[in-house]
C-alpha cells in the first residue's frame, strides 16, 4: 500500500490536489481512497459528492471520507476516559472531569487511527490524505511522543488519586471501570500511534508532499514545514506549486503578479533544492468536481505514475547526539568545497554555491546555538550547532 500525504498552508488548494491525485490513482486500476483530516472539510464540495464519516465509493476503484474526530475517539479512546471521569467524578464535576481527561492532540490523532485501519486491511492500494494546515499537521505527526510525556505524568497522578478518590466513590455508591480494561486500551492506542509514525517515516510506504502557491510568505511558511519533517524524520518527496497564472493570460491587469510569480518560482527552486516541482496552473473556473479534478491532475502528472516515490533520500537531515549538540547534514554532489559560502542569521541558514544559494529555515531548537564547525565531507556539508560555550 501507498500512502500519500499533502499539506501546506491553508488556502493553497491541498484538497483540490488530493482529491485530483486520488482519481487519477483508480482511473490507473488502483482501489484508492482519500480522507480529510482538515477539521474544516471540503473533500465533498471537491469531489462535488455526499460523504461522511465512514468511506464510501463515489466512483469506480475511488472511495472518500471526511473523518469524525469524535466517533474515533470514543472507539480509541473511550473506555480509558470513562474510567478517568468516573475517577475524577468524585471530586469534580462530570463535565469538567470529561474535559480534562481528553488526550491533548488526540482529535487530530484520531485520523492517524484511520491509517492504521486501512493498512492493517490491506483493502485499498493507495491512500491519499488531505492534511490539516501545516501547523496542525506538523502537532498531529508528533502526537506519539507528546501524548506519551503526557500519559506518563497522567498514569502516575490517576494512580495515586484513584488509592484516595475510589473509596471516597464507593461510600458515596459510585463504581468506576475496569481499569485493567482501559489500561489495555490506552496500550493498544499508543501501540497504533507507533504503527502510524513507522509507516509515515518510511518513504518506501509513505510520501510527504508539500503543496504551495507562488507566494513568498506561503513558501516561506513551507519551508519551515520542510525542516519540520526532516527533524522528524518524514519523507518529502515532491513540491506542488499551484495556482499559476498561465502564459496565455495576456491582460496587463496581471503583469505585475505574473512577474512576481515568476520570481518566487525561483524562490522555491532555492528553498527546496533537488525536490522534483510539479505545478499547476490557475484554471477559468472553480475547481470542483470529477471532470475538473481530471483536468487538474493531467497538468500535474503528464506521463508520471503519482504513487512513486518521486524523490529518494533528504535534501537536508538535522540529527541530535549524545552531548546534545545538533547536526545538520546537507547533501551537495559535485560541489568543490572553494566555491561553497555559508551565512547564518537566527532563523535561517543561506548556502551559496557559485551562483546558485540554498536556503534553510532553522527548527526552534537551533535558534539560540552557535555554529560550532562547518565540515564538507564526501558532498555532504556537515554543520554542528552546540550551546555558546
Amino acid at each position: 500500500m501507498r500512502i500519500i500525504v499533502h499539506t501546506g498552508k491553508g488556502g493553497v488548494g491541498k484538497t483540490s490536489v488530493s482529491a485530483a491525485t486520488a482519481l487519477r490513482c483508480a482511473e490507473a486500476g488502483l482501489k484508492t481512497i482519500v480522507i480529510s483530516t482538515d477539521t474544516a472539510h471540503s473533500l465533498a464540495d471537491s469531489l462535488d459528492k455526499k460523504i461522511g464519516p465512514e468511506p464510501i465509493e463515489i466512483y469506480p476503484n475511488l472511495w472518500a471520507q471526511e473523518v469524525d474526530a469524535r466517533y474515533s475517539m470514543d472507539k480509541y479512546w473511550g473506555t480509558f476516559q470513562k474510567y478517568l471521569v468516573a475517577l475524577f467524578s468524585n471530586s469534580a464535576s462530570g463535565i469538567v472531569a470529561e474535559e480534562v481527561t481528553i488526550l491533548p492532540g488526540l482529535e487530530e490523532g484520531a485520523h492517524l487511527l484511520w491509517i492504521d485501519k486501512y493498512v492493517r486491511d490491506n483493502f485499498f492500494d493507495v491512500l491519499v490524505v488531505d492534511a490539516a494546515p501545516t501547523a496542525e499537521t506538523l502537532r498531529l505527526l508528533s502526537l506519539p511522543d507528546v501524548t506519551r510525556w503526557w500519559f506518563e505524568r497522567l498514569m502516575t497522578l490517576t494512580r495515586g488519586a484513584a488509592r484516595v478518590l475510589r473509596p471516597i466513590g464507593r461510600l458515596m455508591g459510585r463504581e468506576d471501570n475496569n481499569p485493567l480494561d482501559a489500561w489495555d486500551q490506552v496500550n493498544e492506542l499508543f501501540n497504533t500511534l507507533d504503527r502510524v509514525r513507522d509507516l509515515l517515516a518510511d518513504p518506501k510506504i509513505s510520501s510527504m508532499r508539500l503543496v504551495v502557491n507562488a507566494e513568498r510568505m506561503v513558501i516561506k511558511e513551507t519551508q519551515r514545514t520542510y525542516t519540520y519533517l526532516n527533524l522528524y524524520g518524514y519523507a518529502t518527496d515532491a513540491i506542488i506549486c499551484n495556482r499559476l497564472i498561465p502564459d496565455e493570460v495576456t491582460d496587463p491587469y496581471f503583469a505585475a503578479r505574473k512577474a512576481q510569480q515568476k520570481e518566487n518560482m525561483e524562490l522555491i527552486h532555492e528553498a527546496f533544492g533537488e525536490l522534483p516541482l510539479m505545478t499547476a496552473p490557475m484554471f477559468s473556473e472553480e475547481v470542483g468536481g470529477l471532470d475538473a479534478l481530471r483536468a487538474l491532475g493531467e497538468a500535474l502528472y503528464h506521463d508520471i505514475d503519482p504513487v512513486q516515490q518521486l524523490y529518494h533520500g533528504q535534501t537536508h537531515r538535522i540529527t541530535r547526539s549524545a552531548n546534545g549538540d545538533y547536526l545538520l547534514a546537507v547533501t551537495l554532489p559535485f560541489v568543490d568545497k572553494q566555491d561553497l559560502d555559508l551565512y547564518r542569521s537566527r532563523d535561517e541558514l543561506t548556502l551559496r554555491v557559485g551562483p546558485y544559494r540554498r536556503n534553510i529555515v532553522l527548527p526552534y531548537s537551533l535558534w539560540n546555538l552557535e555554529v560550532k564547525e562547518a565540515k564538507f565531507q564526501e558532498s555532504t556539508l556537515n554543520i554542528r550547532f552546540a550551546p555558546n560555550s
